[in-house]
């Protein structure tokens, strides 16, 4: 079984890669032998992402990409296809939470289109820039691609007070699906990874809220936060070959928050 998950001879972009859930996503593929490129708009923590990934083995980079903009993200990907010779994953996972703090009511339409414009327009820039390569390929008889949207629990609960990052969030649902069902012929699955209450720096404020914790930790059955790590399985899975038939899905990780 353990062979069944070598992803050695593949190769997987993760954007938003270089911290949370992206980073936690990576270090696993690298893990498993996973050509991996990680784009992020800070060079920063571009760098120290790459510095940890370095450890597996795997042949890793890091490339600085705003999602927000096609020519930044053409560029990228050529340089990606450049230096692995093919790209089989993409995993849409840059993105911008929100503060929960502003009423609807108050919120302006700058605001709203920001959040639009990284979290639904930008996977859509970069899927699509990805399906052009795997569709391509499939053409000449290579058939396999991955989509992955890290969309979240949002896209299914109300809200409050963060109704444009959970309107972004069920947008990202349905695109997977759509995409799943148009581009199954090509040997493309498309899935969404739907997170609940995780430990990354989007959720540092709540998490710093005594009474937020108190009152959310409770309601988790497993009486903790995720982590970035959590997600490593399913980024492999979703990779190998076991996930062939497995299309079109919303994978909910959230350590039983949905069910309780």
């Amino acid at each position: 079984m353990a062979g069944d998950f070598d992803l050695s001879g593949r190769a997987a972009i993760v954007t938003g890669g270089n911290g949370g859930i992206g980073l936690g996503m990576a270090k696993a593929l690298a893990r498993a032998g996973c050509a991996v490129s990680i784009w992020g708009r800070n060079a920063r923590k571009n760098r120290d992402a790459l510095a940890e990934l370095r450890e597996y083995g795997a042949p890793v980079e890091a490339r600085t990409c705003d999602v927000t903009e096609r020519t930044a993200i053409e560029d990228a990907f050529a340089a990606t296809l450049a230096a692995f010779g093919r790209v089989d994953g993409c995993f849409a996972n840059a993105g911008m939470g929100g503060d929960g703090r502003q009423a609807f009511l108050d919120r302006t339409e700058d605001d709203w289109r920001r959040m639009f414009a990284i979290n639904l327009d930008g996977v859509f820039l970069v899927f699509q820039t990805a399906l052009r390569h795997m569709v391509k390929r499939a053409e000449s008889g290579d058939r396999f691609g991955r989509l992955v949207a890290t969309s979240s629990i949002a896209s299914r609960y109300g809200v409050a007070r963060n109704e444009h990052y959970a309107a972004t969030k069920a947008a990202l649902n349905a695109l997977t699906r759509a995409l799943a069902v148009e581009h199954a012929r090509y040997g493309v699955t498309a899935n969404a990874i739907l997170p609940g209450w995780i430990e990354t720096d989007m959720t540092a404020a709540a998490r710093g809220n005594e009474k937020f914790v108190a009152n959310m930790l409770p309601r988790i059955p497993m009486r903790r936060f995720g982590t970035p790590e959590d997600f490593g399985g399913i980024a492999v899975y979703l990779m190998s070959a076991l996930s062939s038939y497995h299309t079109a899905d919303c994978l909910v990780i959230d350590g039983g928050f949905s069910a309780f």
